[in-house]
């Protein structure tokens, strides 16, 4: 699965890249975290558009969000017959530009995260599904969920799937949603190639959403593995002096 990534490319980098039509400039992010916006690129009146979209799908068809299941990721076996993406998966279609995302490796009881990218260090482009929610009161919500597929060989070693990535030959494919197309994007709904993507492991400062900055990213030494590793200190509790009973007789202290 995808829970958190990474976003570090020059704004104008990213641009170039996916062609979309915004000049935006935001800042690097290296944790982010479901529930927060994050950009989203889609095909609108016959061109690329930026968009902020928050992480965490919400179908159209959904009455209260606050009762319906977080939906960060859409696995692409079903998302033809998924009711929370079937519409989507036809109708929009979308990309996340990203440098890299976190994974959890469990390991003895105690789950390690690395960062994984691709080895050549360029950017990727999630394949992603967005929606629109409309409230009662007429209040709209742009969400989006990131598709995923089973691990190639190689990823696997980390955790069973992995988020879709869409090669930019595929980008016009892949976003403009024809009618009845379904059956020929299916096939870009897959791992990465074995050797495409490295990973290394990083520090668990990454576990808390709050930490966002790029230490997050350096590879752990063995030192630095040993010294997370470590059990914490016992606290040692502290007495509480009990105070002298008053013998009747004065003190000058």
């Amino acid at each position: 699965m995808c829970g958190r990534f990474v976003i570090t490319s020059p704004p104008a980098a990213l641009r170039e890249m996916f062609g979309y039509i915004e000049q935006p400039n935001f800042p690097p992010r290296y944790n982010v975290a479901p529930t927060q916006p994050i950009p989203v690129v889609l095909l609108q009146n016959g061109g690329r558009h930026f968009q902020l979209m928050r992480w965490g799908l919400i179908p159209s068809w959904v009455k209260d969000p606050r009762t319906f299941s977080l939906l960060i990721n859409a696995r692409s076996e079903t998302v033809r017959e998924k009711p929370a993406f079937k519409n989507a998966i036809k109708r929009r279609r979308a990309l996340i530009p990203a440098d890299g995302y976190y994974e959890w490796q469990d390991a003895g009881g105690r789950k390690r995260p690395f960062f994984i990218h691709r080895r050549d260090g360029h950017p990727v482009a999630f394949a992603a599904l967005a929606e629109t929610w409309m409230g009662p009161n007429g209040e709209e919500q742009d969400t989006v969920a990131i598709v995923t597929a089973p691990a190639s060989a190689d990823l696997a070693q980390l955790h069973h799937r992995v988020p879709v990535t869409i090669r930019p030959e595929q980008f016009a494919r892949w976003l403009d949603c024809l009618p009845n197309d379904v059956d020929d994007v299916m096939p870009m709904l897959k791992a990465p190639d074995v050797g495409e993507f490295a990973w290394h492991q990083v520090t668990m400062r990454v576990n808390a959403v709050a930490n966002d900055d790029a230490q997050l990213l350096l590879p752990m030494t063995a030192e630095e593995i040993a010294a997370e590793d470590a059990p914490a200190p016992k606290k040692v509790a502290v007495r509480k002096a009990t105070p002298r009973e008053d013998d009747g007789q004065g003190s000058l202290f």
